[in-house]
């Protein structure tokens, strides 16, 4: 692989003034976090994994610095889709991602002959944007169930290892996915799927590929993803089923005057079928402030995974196949060609008029931010494996650094996705540090923090019931007002450990749309809410979301 560079805002060759506003503000953070320069050389080193608990209380993460990513994203590849690879990653680069993940749909045009392809051109792109992170990956159709992300590292075997996971385990080619007309065994099928993440981790055990991330995607867009089956996913391989996306892509598909009188952000118009898992609400279906209803629910399905004291990550993305307002089409087949037999679309023809579109470019709206210590795919891959990650919509934050310490302990404490060992009834204290927005997003508004909320849940263990989605002890616990304030600013939230192990998560928005949960206002008072459909305009209902922290309750 041809020699890696810093993105511009990290590589000190580069002067500031040659810089954007964001890549200021990075700059900035980066130093901050001690990064800048040597200190944040390449390499194949990652982000440390996060450290098993000792015999001493509290706990110590590194400094961070946040890369900007998309896991979800379409290409000629995909035989729904409409650009070229190199569209897609002019797009990301021009919106400031660091890396981002190709995840073509499986079919077997694609097995045979478009991941080939693809990888080719991934590996000229490696080569020609040197400062960016590319990944190949694939969209899986999860037997029994909707779809995956699935990524490798970089190496020899990554596209081989992608395509012989598509042909064995892919539930579309195998006539596993839910409603095929060969599909009476939805047990065998449900059980096609722990096999498959299982089969990943043995490759990655193996040293076929150093490494591999599943994260489920869309999971409530149909209501096929049911609780236990995400729990058994997770529990197949927890290092490689590393989440699931918190919102969706898809995000313009409501915007009003567009995306026609019934459409809902990220495409969730979608009534429940004979194949939705039957205990889900009918208002599982839609989203919440452009979040899915499992994670913008306060103590609903995500919180529930997480009450049982195991990381679950969240993250989003643009899931771009046809971007909102662009004016390119679909280029015409040559005759005796489909996809098929070349697993790969014509390249799209420019028509100077709108086209149908439901997505934002990769980076324009949706953005996954990692924690990490060093710049490389490994260390992405590590990050997201170790839950260091927040997320927002609309570039409502520059920034954002967590951390959760003992009263009586010096240093950095835990970060997302850590654990913190305290004694029962002692002080602890959350610092979330905001950097808030230093240039106008790309739909030309300057977004404004309004909020920050503190939730907080018990840890409970493992739940009897696997289909559980509720996790009652979950709720907002503090929520504070940071309207009008600007730059860097840091906000002390005290917080005692307790008769038990709990967790705590971040959430804060724009405070432009917000009501009471789904699960009322004593637990949520001013959650997201969903819209009238047609009128979801995403950039007037922003949020950001972070992954948990846990805290690990011991008696005196």
């Amino acid at each position: 692989m041809p020699e890696q560079q810093l993105p511009e805002w990290a590589d000190p060759a580069i002067a500031p003034a040659d810089l954007d506003a964001q890549g200021v503000s990075r700059r900035q953070l980066l130093g901050r976090a001690g990064l800048f320069g040597a200190a944040f050389a390449l390499g194949g080193a990652a982000t440390p994994a996060v450290a098993a608990p000792g015999r001493d209380l509290g706990g110590e993460d590194p400094r961070l610095a946040y890369l900007v990513g998309d896991h979800h994203v379409h290409s000629v590849y995909s035989h729904d889709a409409k650009y070229t690879f190199s569209q897609q990653a002019r797009a990301a680069a021009k919106y400031g991602l660091d890396w981002m993940v190709f995840n073509e749909h499986s079919n077997f045009g694609h097995a045979h002959y478009g991941a080939e392809l693809e990888h080719q051109e991934i590996l000229k792109a490696r080569a020609e944007n040197p400062r960016r992170l590319i990944f190949q990956g694939l969209e899986w159709y999860i037997p029994a169930a909707e779809h995956c992300t699935v990524f490798a590292a970089p190496g020899p075997n990554e596209v081989d290892l992608l395509t012989r996971f598509e042909l064995a385990y892919d539930g579309k080619l195998l006539g596993y996915a839910d409603g095929a007309p060969d599909n009476p065994n939805t047990a065998r099928n449900e059980a096609h799927a722990v096999k498959a993440i299982q089969w990943l981790a043995q490759q990655r055990r193996a040293g076929y590929v150093d490494d591999v991330l599943v994260l489920a995607n869309h999971p409530l867009r149909l209501g096929i993803d049911s609780p236990h089956e995400m729990r058994n996913w997770r529990d197949a391989a927890p290092e490689i089923m590393i989440g699931m996306e918190g919102a969706p892509g898809a995000q313009g598909a409501a915007i009003p005057g567009w995306g026609g009188a019934t459409a809902i952000r990220g495409e969730y118009q979608n009534a429940p079928s004979a194949n939705s898992y039957a205990g889900y609400p009918a208002g599982a279906y839609l989203t919440y402030g452009g979040f899915d209803w499992a994670t913008a629910t306060v103590g609903g399905l995500w919180d529930s995974m997480l009450a049982e004291g195991r990381l679950f990550s969240i993250t989003t993305n643009s899931d771009n196949h046809r971007t909102v307002f662009d004016t390119w089409k679909n280029g015409d087949w040559p005759a005796g060609r489909n996809f098929d037999n070349t697993g790969r679309l014509p390249d799209p023809v420019d028509t100077d008029a709108p086209q149908p579109g439901s997505d934002f470019w990769p980076g324009e709206f949706s953005r996954t931010h990692v924690g990490v210590t060093r710049y490389g795919y490994r260390a992405v891959m590590a990050g997201l494996r170790a839950g260091r990650v927040w997320l927002d919509h609309g570039h409502l934050l520059d920034g954002l650094d967590v951390r959760l310490k003992r009263d009586c302990d010096s240093g950095r404490g835990v970060t997302l996705g850590g654990r913190l060992r305290a004694r029962k009834g002692e002080r602890i204290t959350l610092y979330v540090t905001v950097t808030t927005a230093s240039r106008a997003n790309p739909h030309g508004v300057l977004p404004q923090l309004a909020h920050v909320d503190v939730i907080r849940g018990a840890v409970r263990g493992p739940v009897t019931d696997r289909d559980t989605w509720q996790a009652p002890d979950t709720k907002v616990v503090q929520t504070k007002d940071v309207s009008g304030r600007k730059g860097t600013y840091t906000l002390r939230i005290p917080l005692a450990a307790g008769d038990e192990s709990f967790y705590v998560r971040l959430r804060g928005s724009d405070g432009n749309r917000n009501g009471a949960g789904w699960l009322g206002a004593s637990v949520d008072p001013h959650g997201p809410v969903t819209h009238e459909p047609g009128q979801g305009d995403p950039w007037a209902d922003t949020w950001f979301y972070s992954n948990p922290i846990f805290v690990d309750v011991e008696g005196r």
